[in-house]
């Protein structure tokens, strides 16, 4: 099947649909993926890519909402192919296809910048579900991984920044990115702008020194801003 324009006015109504581009170096995989994607009427597959550079390519392209990346593939894998995204700026969010005997996968792919992953033989509505909370701004983040980057971070020193320098508004909203809220979501409950909410996740993740929500999702968890 051809892939879609880029223009994202393919769906009509008025949401537009979470465009998706598919990385895996199998083609078996991808026509699965697609053929039960393409069923969805909030989801469009707009791409596939066989290796993590030619992902890195079709995302600069197509510009997706969100990649499903495989982790192992030839030539660049997954995990090199996200940090060339991150470096390229690219706003896609990144969800990891792994599989259980690849755990030890997981971390250096959230620290490389992965809204978070999904096992191999996830049930197909998980897949489905998993890809509408990336796009929706959500951190997938299951609590033994959630362990292991802690304990990584913790053996490296830690993340940098102080609690000292948020102001109470900044607290409140780094304990709901811990909670796994979306910007949208965190607008509602502490009644603000998603503009303000954004600017506050700025303002956060600079005086922190974090890269991304996953890390200010740790950070809030091993300094108790949780809910």
């Amino acid at each position: 099947m051809a892939d879609k324009e880029n223009d994202g006015t393919a769906r009509a109504g008025e949401g537009r649909a979470i465009r998706v581009l598919l990385v895996d170096d199998h083609q078996v995989v991808r026509r699965g993926l697609r053929t039960f994607l393409e069923v969805q009427d909030d989801i469009e597959v707009v791409g596939e890519a066989a290796d993590g550079a030619e992902g890195v390519a079709r995302t600069e392209e197509l510009r997706p909402d969100v990649v499903l990346m495989d982790v192992k593939m030839p030539g660049t894998d997954g995990i090199e192919a996200l940090r060339r995204l991150r470096e390229l700026g690219n706003p896609a969010k990144v969800l990891i296809v792994t599989s259980f005997t690849e755990q030890r996968t997981v971390v250096p792919a959230l620290r490389a910048g992965a809204a978070g992953y999904v096992y191999k033989d996830v049930d197909p509505d998980a897949l489905a579900g998993a890809i509408r909370s990336v796009h929706a701004g959500h951190v997938l983040l299951q609590p033994e991984v959630a362990g292991a980057l802690l304990s990584q971070e913790e053996t490296n020193g830690g993340s940098g920044g102080r609690s000292g320098t948020l102001t109470e508004r900044e607290r409140e909203v780094l304990g709901l990115i811990a909670d796994g809220r979306s910007n949208r979501e965190i607008a509602r409950a502490l009644v603000l702008s998603e503009k303000t909410v954004k600017t506050h996740v700025s303002n956060i993740l600079m005086k922190l020194d974090l890269a991304d929500r996953t890390q200010a999702a740790l950070w809030a968890v091993r300094h108790g801003l949780t809910t």
